[in-house]
């Protein structure tokens, strides 16, 4: 069983900023929460499919489905609260759209601000940390392919992928350079642990890196950035990569300086979900350790997939584990002002 911190420990626990969006950043949230009170996820908004796409072009409002998510994992709640976020309507001109989306769309509607909206929201959940969008800008993501082709859409892209039969070259977020929201720079400044990942590489993880400012601020922060690999190659998105290439991907769209080390999962996946994964075109993800050291990049490799469960994921305690595992020996305390946690080679 994991050792937690006490109650004195979780509250002066270190300021974790997880960067991303997806089923990956809220199932690591859900194990971090247990190690610190001082938890900041930063949320891409880039989303245009399913419920969340539905209100962000009825409403001109930002997806709400990646934020909901990561606020039902940091949430302490009643059973009842939480069975009532994820509550997903099956009739009427509502079907398929989630109640907790609403929620945010109403309390937009009240507040006059997407961001506050999140705030306020945090607060009825009484979440542990904070959730934050990385900007309040209305963006589309755009994706280029090796042969030029491109595709506008989020949920555009893993078909049009397929389409073309060629990975992608990079993407892009429309209209260019979008204004980051304050606080999630302010958060990146002041983190002791900055994660990047888990989550689909090009369209959940990196489009938080083409927000202005964001990159840079991660690339200059003391903290250790540490990236969280995924367990599988992704169906539409990152067949036949490697670990270093979902690395080399990263860098590309960001900054020098913008990663230390990643995490990778060291325990073997269940045969069954192999095969499973297989006719979609995804496998384990391979860790090519030669090839990340030429990065420049440290490599940690944990147990941390979930044995538990029809989908190869990764397992929210043994994740968290993990993470503050590498992070106590990267990291020594120090006293300057008020508490700060500074980086020591």
């Amino acid at each position: 069983m994991p050792e937690y911190p006490t109650l004195h420990q979780w509250e002066r626990g270190p300021r974790i900023v997880a960067i991303g969006g997806g089923t990956g950043l809220s199932t690591m949230l859900r194990g971090l929460k247990k190690y610190t009170q001082n938890l900041t996820a930063i949320v891409t908004v880039a989303d245009n499919g399913g419920g969340s796409g539905a209100l962000r072009q009825d409403l001109r409002i930002p997806p709400p489905g990646d934020i909901r998510h990561c606020m039902e994992a940091l949430a302490n709640t009643e059973p009842i609260m939480e069975k009532l976020l994820t509550y997903r309507f099956t009739d009427g001109s509502l079907t398929g759209q989630s109640f907790g989306n609403l929620i945010l769309a109403a309390l937009n509607g009240v507040t006059g601000s997407f961001e506050e909206a999140v705030t306020q929201m945090s607060h009825v959940l009484a979440i542990t940390g904070r959730v934050i969008p990385v900007t309040s800008a209305d963006v589309q993501l755009e994706a280029v392919f090796e042969n030029d082709a491109r595709v506008v859409g989020e949920s555009q892209i893993a078909d049009f992928k397929k389409q073309q039969d060629c990975r992608i070259h990079h993407v892009n977020l429309i209209p260019r350079n979008p204004k980051a929201t304050p606080a999630a720079l302010e958060a990146i400044g002041e983190a002791d642990l900055i994660l990047l990942g888990p989550g689909s590489l090009y369209t959940s993880v990196i489009p938080n890196l083409l927000v202005e400012g964001v990159a840079r601020a991660i690339a200059q922060a003391a903290a250790p950035k540490l990236y969280v690999c995924n367990i599988m190659t992704q169906d539409g998105e990152t067949e036949g990569y490697t670990a270093a290439d979902h690395l080399e991907a990263l860098l590309a769209h960001g900054e020098p300086g913008l990663v230390d080390l990643c995490l990778a999962n060291s325990a073997p996946v269940d045969a069954g979900l192999q095969e499973r994964y297989r006719e979609e075109d995804a496998v384990p993800l391979a860790v090519d350790r030669e090839r990340i050291a030429a990065l420049g990049l440290d490599l940690v490799e944990r147990p941390v997939a979930s044995e538990k469960g029809s989908f190869a994921r990764h397992d929210p305690d043994k994740l968290a584990g993990a993470i503050l595992g590498v992070y106590r020996r990267r990291a020594v305390r120090i006293f300057r002002g008020e508490r700060r946690y500074v980086l020591e080679e």
